[in-house]
C-alpha cells in the first residue's frame, strides 16, 4: 500500500470551515434587502391563499423539506399552518415521473400539475445547473407562478428563470447550504410572526 500524504491536524481543518463561514455569513448583510424580500412576497402569497411549492436535490432537498417545515409546523410561535408543499416528498410520485419520463421532469412535471399564478415556487441549488430545478422554474414561469432561487455561484442556468435570486456570498456548497439554512431561518421568523400576529 502506497504512503499516504499527512493529514493536517484537525484543528487546521476545522479553523479552515470556522474561517470560510464567518466570512460567508459577513457577507450576507448585504443579501438582508432580497432575504426580506422574500419573506414579504411569501407573506403576500400566503395572504392570497397561495401555496408555496419547494425543492431541491440531496442537502438541497433537505433545505427545501426544512422550511417547509418551519411554515406547516411553526417556527417559533404557535400560529396556523401556512400551505407549503416540498416536491421531493412523494416517493411515488417522483419515481413515476423519473420512470416514465425523466429524472430531468420530477419536479417540473409536478410543477405544472400543481403551480398557479401567484404561487411560489422556490428552488435550492448549490449549483443552479440541476436539469430538474432549471426545468421547474421554468414551468413555474409558464403558469404563472413567481419563482424563487437559493442558489449560490453565479446561480448557474437556473438564475435566468428565477424572479427572485439569493445566492450565497461563496462559492463551496458546504458554505452555500449553511447560508441557505441561515436564509430560511430569517425568512421563517418574519414569516411566523406576522403568522401569529
Amino acid at each position: 500500500m502506497p504512503d499516504l500524504p499527512p493529514m493536517p491536524p484537525i484543528s487546521d481543518v476545522l479553523a479552515e470551515h470556522v474561517a470560510g463561514h464567518l466570512a460567508a455569513a459577513r457577507g450576507m448583510a448585504a443579501l438582508l434587502p432580497a432575504v426580506e424580500n422574500v419573506a414579504d412576497l411569501l407573506i403576500d402569497a400566503f395572504t392570497r391563499g397561495c401555496t408555496l411549492y419547494t425543492m431541491g436535490n440531496g442537502g438541497s432537498a433537505a433545505d427545501a423539506q426544512h422550511l417547509t417545515g418551519e411554515l406547516i409546523g411553526h417556527y417559533k410561535r404557535d400560529r396556523r399552518p401556512l400551505p407549503t408543499v416540498t416536491l421531493t416528498t412523494d416517493a411515488t410520485v417522483m419515481t413515476c415521473i423519473a420512470n416514465d419520463y425523466a429524472y430531468d421532469d420530477v419536479f417540473a412535471r409536478q410543477v405544472r400539475a400543481l403551480a398557479r399564478p401567484g404561487d411560489v415556487v422556490a428552488a435550492f441549488t448549490t449549483s443552479g445547473n440541476s436539469p430538474n430545478v432549471v426545468s421547474a422554474l421554468e414551468a413555474a414561469r409558464t403558469n404563472g407562478a413567481v419563482t424563487v432561487l437559493f442558489g449560490g455561484g453565479d446561480g448557474g442556468a437556473a438564475a435566468k428563470h428565477a424572479d427572485h435570486v439569493l445566492l450565497a456570498p461563496s462559492s463551496e456548497t458546504p458554505r452555500i447550504q449553511e447560508i441557505h439554512t441561515l436564509m430560511l431561518h430569517m425568512i421563517s421568523e418574519k414569516v411566523d410572526a406576522w403568522a401569529a400576529a
